[in-house]
């Protein structure tokens, strides 16, 4: 039996993304318990088809393989859980519908495809996106973020060739998330600091499993337009000073120039900017690649590069400068000695890298110096 006309546009849809399948499933079954007109679709991914499970409260409802025709597994997954949702949202016995994505997937790609079909005409113009959320296993989150375990290692890559370490997939989940549940309703100091560090402008967070609420999740109103500002490079948060509570280690760190990185002198500081336990991310230029826009992105002992396209576009409306926000722990000395060491570390790192005013007047010379970031920005184009 189909729902009426006056209630299209009433079903909240809400993205579930996790890099632990436990976590995901406690959180399904818990929220399928406290509201039984919630009805869950859940994705995993195998190496030639895509499994959907669709439950509620009395038990599974379907268990479907759907052969993959194409590389595209994000693409798959939103190719399927649209029509799905769509049929599910239309029956008429359930009042809202969860997604729950494969683990170690992030929830902007899908919220965004399912937030453009709610759209005036699109296959989901019944529904509208509540909440993007995420569930965080906060007493391994320093060692899952900082560690250097890639998730082929664990178990939790999406397809054969996936290169991420577990910590750039958990603080890209953190990061999106409109709301970010922990395991626990008492996290340590240290970890719940560096958690409220990472999360994006204007998130949410709940501790324990125990108080995420379906009704909780309905409620809320998914913005795209928040989430992809919350995804972007220039959307890293700085949390300044330390900790609110008593014993937490955790700090942020800005660096920040209008001075674009000198080519060769990046390549030479680029240990000192990457070792260790951290958690950095933001957006850069290059003297010799002017009007270009670069991602820099690193979790788990991992740095990645990118040429992000032209800055006119993908920074509109600010001028070229370097800007990475680094989130850290102290060591067991404290709060002191340790953390000021490394930030201080970076620091000196960071300024040594970048041009010197004078470099930078060289302009267009720059184009016909030799080419050292090619390895990691693609050939250089005039």
């Amino acid at each position: 039996m189909y729902g009426t006309g006056k209630n299209r546009g009433n079903i909240p849809v809400s993205v579930l993304a996790t890099t632990d399948q436990v976590l995901r499933d406690s959180a399904l079954f818990g929220l399928l318990m406290d509201a039984p007109a919630v009805v869950a679709v859940r994705h995993d991914i195998h190496t030639d088809h895509l499994r959907r499970v669709v439950l509620d409260a009395t038990g599974v409802l379907e268990d479907v393989i759907v052969p993959l025709e194409h590389a595209c597994l994000s693409c798959a997954v939103r190719e399927d859980a649209v029509p799905t949702i769509a049929r599910l949202a239309r029956d008429g016995r359930w009042t809202h519908v969860l997604l729950a994505l494969p683990v170690s997937a992030e929830p902007l790609p899908a919220a965004r495809a399912l937030a453009n079909e709610t759209r005036p005409g699109g296959a989901l113009d019944h529904t509208r996106i509540a909440t993007s959320f995420t569930v965080v296993d906060i007493d391994t989150l320093q060692q899952d973020l900082f560690g250097d375990d890639t998730l082929v290692e664990r178990g939790l890559e999406l397809t054969a060739d996936d290169e991420r370490s577990v910590g750039e997939a958990l603080a890209a989940q953190i990061e999106q998330a409109d709301l970010v549940v922990t395991s626990s309703p008492s996290p340590s100091p240290t970890s719940s600091g560096l958690l409220d560090r990472l999360r994006g402008a204007g998130t949410r967070r709940v501790d324990g499993l125990h108080a995420l609420s379906a009704a909780d999740l309905a409620a809320a109103r998914h913005s795209p337009a928040r989430a992809e500002r919350r995804a972007h490079p220039l959307g890293a948060v700085v949390v300044t000073g330390p900790g609110g509570v008593p014993g937490d280690r955790s700090w942020t760190l800005e660096l920040r120039s209008a001075l674009p990185f000198h080519p060769e002198r990046l390549l030479d500081q680029i240990e000192e900017l990457s070792v260790g336990g951290l958690r950095a991310r933001g957006v850069f230029h290059v003297a010799d690649r002017p009007g270009l826009a670069c991602l820099w992105d690193g979790a788990g002992g991992q740095l990645a590069f990118a040429d992000l396209g032209p800055w006119s576009e993908v920074c509109a409306g600010t001028a070229p400068h370097t800007r990475i926000v680094v989130v850290g722990v102290a060591d067991d000395r404290g709060a002191g000695a340790g953390s000021q060491d490394d930030r201080q570390r970076l620091r000196e790192a960071f300024h040594a890298a970048l041009c010197t005013p004078e470099e930078v007047a060289a302009g267009v010379e720059w184009l016909w110096r030799e080419d050292h970031l090619a390895p990691w920005l693609g050939a250089r184009t005039v």
